[in-house]
């Protein structure tokens, strides 16, 4: 049984832990390694650690750790297969889906290698006589940031890289669940040059989140995660005086117009709804159907009856397990729950079986068509591969029926026509929109935006956001006397001058 070792102090060390969780792979619920709950004298080492080794980290000239980044992000491609493939093997996900999943991390590592460009001031000259303003963009000390299951290589790299790019020291609790692809990240950041310590990986469940977000040596915290969770650590770490970004829940809506192209409207809901069982943040979750667009719900109904899932290395599968056992429990109850409350059950996922893989956790492809916003099927995130169904009779009602949702993580219009996709961008509450796109992550120049129920902070993931999160602005002003006799009059008033 392997033994999943913790990242302290440069080195990878084995835990003293009596307490282990089992790691499982989800095609097959047999146990495949063992990761530890993190004792409180290797929490506080990895703590303290990080405090001491940002002392030097933080005096490193930021173009040293731009190169740092530079060349990290190149063993991260070389090895980008077999990171994949460990992800793979501990999601479920497919093989094509895994590779995505850490090409998206890859993305924000060599966006984190402009962190130069990214961390620069701003100056003024004369802004009184003979004073001088100017800022400077400095880093906050040691951050820390949690993890979930779903997104094992992009997530996590969404935020240390940033994060140690600005001069921070970081300490990562990534999900108990499929815990290998994050070391073997850590590995190849250690590969990078990165200096012992500037980089800590830790594991555990809530006492091991506790000790991250009440300890007063963490300034800032940031976390993937369901919505009371994502509650909870906003709450509890704003209350010990942190920095915090909470991403939470997400009930992400597209709205079908009549105009919009029949066929990619198919392709999309179906890619969008079922890609990676469900289990996306910004999955499509709800398709909205305006007016006659209604129609193609049974042709939808028959493209998704072709999906099927399947192991990672099958090429015919579309997507993989549910995580766990527990999990697709709760989906499967969900689904009952949407039936008996009146839905339209027009595909049902559940009792779904894999050819030699009995014991996985499947759900198939499950469709539900009049659907309503009291059922639970609608207020709840699902997190499996479902799709509700809803009309509306023109866009100001979907508009709506979107903007009441008390979520606001990503939504999508397909259409032909310019105004309702201008209309429809400009008036709804949600904070990443995508037209004609069904899920529409924003690329790591820009941030990663959900709005309203869907996040608890001011500053987002990755991008110039992620910048202002991780670091402090300091703002010089200075006055150097000319030549001249200075003035022997005192000022008792507060203006420069």
């Amino acid at each position: 049984m392997q033994k999943v070792p913790q990242f302290i102090a440069g080195e990878f060390v084995q835990s003293n832990t009596t307490n282990w969780i089992d790691v499982t792979n989800p095609a097959t619920n047999e146990v495949i390694a063992q990761v530890p709950c993190a004792t409180p004298d290797e929490m506080r080492k990895a703590i303290d650690n990080a405090g001491e080794v940002f002392k030097s980290w933080k005096e490193t000239p930021v173009s040293e750790r731009a190169r740092v980044m530079m060349r990290y992000q190149a063993l991260l491609k070389e090895h980008h297969d077999e990171i994949a493939e460990i992800l793979s093997q501990e999601t479920g996900k497919t093989f094509d889906d895994a590779k995505g999943d850490v090409w998206r991390g890859i993305e924000v590592v060599e966006h984190a290698a402009n962190v130069a460009s990214l961390m620069m001031g701003e100056t003024v000259e004369n802004v009184a006589r003979e004073v001088d303003t100017h800022s400077w963009t400095q880093p906050l000390g040691v951050c820390a940031g949690i993890t979930p299951f779903n997104f094992p290589a992009m997530i996590p790299l969404w935020m240390f890289p940033m994060a140690i790019a600005c001069g921070n020291t970081f300490v990562l609790k990534p999900s108990e669940q499929d815990p290998l692809t994050p070391m073997r990240l850590a590995e190849l950041f250690e590969q990078a040059g990165a200096p012992k310590g500037v980089l800590q990986v830790v594991h555990g469940a809530k006492e091991q989140v506790d000790t991250l977000l009440t300890d007063p040596a963490i300034r800032a915290i940031s976390f993937v995660g369901s919505v009371p969770v994502g509650q909870y650590i906003y709450e509890t770490g704003t209350r010990h005086m942190k920095r915090v970004q909470s991403f939470a829940g997400a009930k992400n809506h597209m709205v079908i117009m009549p105009d919009a192209d029949k066929q990619q409207v198919l392709n999309a809901l179906v890619g969008a709804s079922v890609g990676a069982a469900g289990q996306r943040c910004m999955a499509i979750s709800v398709a909205v159907f305006v007016g006659e667009a209604q129609q193609w719900i049974p042709e939808l109904k028959e493209a998704m009856a072709k999906v099927r899932p399947g192991a990672w290395n099958d090429s015919g599968a579309s997507y993989g397990p549910i995580i766990s056992a527990k999990a697709k429990d709760r989906i499967e109850s969900l689904i009952a729950t949407g039936e008996s409350q009146g839905a339209k059950l027009l595909l049902d996922g559940r009792g779904c079986t894999v050819d030699g893989l009995p014991d996985g956790n499947w759900v198939g492809p499950t469709l539900f068509s009049d659907v309503t916003t009291e059922m639970d099927i609608y207020k709840e995130e699902i997190f499996g591969p479902v799709l509700s169904c809803m009309n509306a009779d023109n866009l100001g009602e979907a508009i709506e029926l979107i903007n009441n949702s008390p979520y606001g993580n990503g939504t999508s219009i397909f259409t032909n026509h310019g105004g309702a996709a201008r209309r429809f961008q400009h008036e709804i509450d949600v904070g990443q929109v995508g037209v004609n796109i069904p899920i529409p992550v924003p690329l790591p120049f820009f941030s990663f935006t959900g709005w309203k129920g869907s996040f608890y902070g001011d500053q987002h993931a990755y991008g110039k956001q992620a910048v202002r999160f991780y670091t402090e602005t300091k703002t010089v002003t200075s006055r150097w006397f000319s030549t001249e006799a200075a003035s022997s009059e005192a000022n008792f008033s507060i203006q420069l001058r």
